[in-house]
C-alpha cells in the first residue's frame, strides 16, 4: 500500500483546523480492522498528509457513530502515558526503510491529547523510548457525529528531512470503544492473531511529492 504526501511551499500552523490547505493533501481511507475485516462506516477515518522543509503535518476526520471514550482527566500539557487505552488516531513512521524495526509512534485523542515514542521492535521484544521529545504538536475538535484531529512534527524528531520522491515505511491506525466492541482500525492491517499495530513488515509506503 501507498500514499504520498503533498509538498506544500510554506509552513502552516496544523492546529488551524480549517485552513484549506488541507485539501490539497491526497486522502486516504482507515477503513479495515487490524485483521483485515471491514469496519462499519461509523468507525471509518479519512486522512491527509502534507510535507514542508521542515515538518509532517497529518490530518484525521474521523466518523463517531457511537459514544466517546474519553481520558475524564485530559492533560494537554505533556504526552499521556496509556493513550491508546481511549479513543485515539495513530501514525507509525520508519525513516529507514532498511530499517523499520526502529520506528517512531505518534498519537493525537479528540481531546487533543498525545503521545510521541520511539520503538524498536525486535523478534522477542519491543523496546520502547518513553522519553523521546519530538516537538510535535495537536489539536483536536469533536463536532457532532465525528471529530477532527491533527499533528505536526518536526523533522527534527527524525534526524532527517525527507527529499522529494523519498519513500518512508507508514502506518496509520484508530482505536475507538469500548470493552468487547472495542475496534482496532489499520489501513493496512496487521493480519495478527490478536490486534496488534507493531508489525512493521506490514507497513506500506509514504512517498514524499515534489514541487512546488
Amino acid at each position: 500500500m501507498k500514499i504520498t504526501a503533498k509538498r506544500v511551499a510554506a509552513d502552516f500552523d496544523a492546529t488551524d483546523l480549517e485552513n484549506p490547505i488541507w485539501h490539497q493533501a491526497e486522502p486516504g481511507l482507515i477503513s479495515k480492522y487490524w485483521s483485515g475485516e471491514d469496519a462499519p462506516a461509523g468507525r471509518h477515518v479519512e486522512f491527509r498528509l502534507l510535507w514542508s522543509d521542515t515538518a509532517l503535518y497529518v490530518r484525521f476526520d474521523a466518523a463517531q457513530a457511537e459514544p466517546f471514550n474519553l481520558n475524564p482527566e485530559p492533560n494537554l500539557d505533556q504526552k499521556t502515558i496509556g493513550l491508546w487505552d481511549f479513543d485515539v488516531c495513530e501514525i507509525f513512521l520508519a525513516p529507514n526503510s532498511h530499517e523499520t524495526e526502529r520506528y517512531f509512534e505518534f498519537e493525537v485523542s479528540p481531546t487533543g491529547e498525545w503521545i510521541d515514542l520511539g520503538i524498536r521492535q525486535l523478534p522477542d521484544r519491543r523496546e520502547t523510548d518513553w522519553a523521546f521529545i519530538s516537538g510535535m504538536k495537536a489539536m483536536a475538535r469533536i463536532g457532532g457525529n465525528a471529530t477532527l484531529m491533527t499533528i505536526e512534527v518536526p523533522w527534527l524528531a527524525f534526524g532527517k528531512r525527507p527529499k522529494p520522491n523519498d519513500a518512508w515505511r507508514v502506518n496509520l491506525f484508530r482505536c475507538v470503544g469500548v470493552g468487547e466492541s472495542r475496534g482496532y482500525l489499520a489501513w493496512s492491517p496487521t493480519m495478527t492473531p490478536a490486534p496488534n499495530f507493531h508489525v512493521p513488515d506490514r507497513f506500506g509506503e509514504l512517498i514524499f511529492g515534489g514541487q512546488p
